[in-house]
């Protein structure tokens, strides 16, 4: 893991600590309060920390994993002290993010794409930063020396189209849009055709967020990127699902929706900064098994992070 922590800038893990903050006073509160007065991990301690970690939207599935992790442990070192608790849990954590999490997905910005141009579709329901994310992604991926496209195929809402061309102007990238109304899959089709022309390294293509009819939903997916394959046979290269991390589990159950519409290559959790349900991520990496890519910890720019979680869990558990 030493050469992704040399891509975590000091800035970087200070907006993840900030970012992180609620979550970890709501989580080690209650886990400090659990094991009061207890010598030793029994099943009080752990049916207190069972809850603990559904209220903090760790999700039941992945909560009774890590239970009966920590069961194993306590059974097979016999005695095993609350205070050593945290660092098993930690521990435990640690290994369910990295066994869920492909660390060929944590890459810099900078680094070589695997395809020129990179094409992302991006996916979710209206409300969950979805824009704001593709803006950002934007800026970082320019910021790296990359030549980026954006494509507005969230065509359903006049106001998402709009609010794509203000982030294209404040990051100084192209956009291709036809406005509201128009056809997403044309739209998608002359963004890689002006990205192929142009020989750009990434394109981001916006989708609308509609959730209402899976079978619509699903149809609509697939002819955009049926479409993108008559310009690139191989695109879309990634389909990003941006979750809200606010939202607690009402992020799994729209990750189970977007999973049954389409190919789901990637995620990214948003807006974890402003909850307490950090926990969200842990849940979501372990039921889904689809990399997180990104996680958003706060406003600046720089604060749609590349997901790594080694690092996340330092940040959860404070500290080394």
């Amino acid at each position: 893991m030493g050469f992704f922590s040399k891509l975590f800038s000091k800035e970087n893990k200070e907006s993840l600590d900030n970012g992180l903050q609620k979550t970890k006073e709501s989580f080690f509160g209650k886990i400090s309060k659990a094991i009061a007065g207890k010598s030793s991990v029994d099943a009080d301690v752990l049916d207190n920390l069972e809850e603990i970690l559904i209220s903090g939207d760790v999700g039941v599935n992945t909560t009774i994993k890590i239970i009966n992790r920590i069961e194993e442990r306590v059974k097979r070192d016999k005695y095993v002290s609350s205070s050593e608790l945290n660092n098993i849990l930690r521990d435990e954590i640690s290994q369910l993010l990295l066994e869920n999490n492909s660390t060929k997905v944590i890459q810099d910005f900078s680094a070589v794409l695997p395809n020129k141009p990179h094409v992302i579709m991006v996916v979710g329901v209206n409300g969950v930063g979805k824009t704001t994310s593709i803006g950002k992604l934007a800026y970082q991926y320019k910021q790296a020396g990359k030549e980026v496209i954006l494509g507005a195929a969230d065509t359903f809402r006049a106001a998402a189209v709009d609010q794509l061309k203000i982030w294209s102007e404040r990051v100084g990238v192209e956009i291709v849009s036809q406005g509201m109304g128009a056809d997403p899959a044309s739209v998608a089709f002359d963004t890689l055709s002006s990205a192929k022309a142009k020989n750009a390294d990434v394109v981001i293509i916006d989708t609308a967020g509609r959730l209402h009819n899976k079978i619509n939903l699903m149809n609509e997916l697939s002819k955009i990127k049926n479409v993108m394959k008559k310009v690139l046979p191989d695109a879309p290269h990634e389909v990003l699902l941006v979750l809200d991390g606010s939202t607690g589990q009402n992020a799994i159950e729209q990750c189970k929706q977007f999973t049954a519409a389409t190919d789901v290559t990637a995620l990214a959790v948003t807006k974890l900064d402003g909850t307490a349900k950090g926990g969200v991520v842990i849940g979501i990496s372990d039921e889904f098994k689809i990399p997180v890519k990104y996680i958003g910890v706060g406003e600046k720019m720089t604060d749609l992070q590349l997901f790594n979680p080694t690092e996340f869990v330092d940040s959860l558990f404070g500290g080394k």
